[in-house]
């Protein structure tokens, strides 16, 4: 597999990531319940709150490797 396939596919694993991580985020701070039942707070946070901001960053780290390869 060359990196350009592997950018891709992480880039296609991080859009669920964020996909989910962003439902969960959404529902926890909006909605003030967690659709998978307990969930854990880190730091005064939703842990899936850091999970979207991680996903994120290999999101946008992906879109520049990408890009550059261009």
């Amino acid at each position: 597999m060359n990196s350009k396939t592997a950018l891709k596919s992480i880039l296609v694993i991080s859009i669920v990531g964020l996909l989910f991580s962003g439902y969960l985020s959404y529902s926890e701070l909006f909605l003030k319940s967690c659709p998978i039942g307990g969930c854990t707070n880190v730091l005064g946070a939703p842990a899936c709150v850091y999970g979207f901001v991680m996903y994120l960053l290999v999101f946008v780290i992906c879109l520049l490797g990408l890009k550059k390869r261009q």
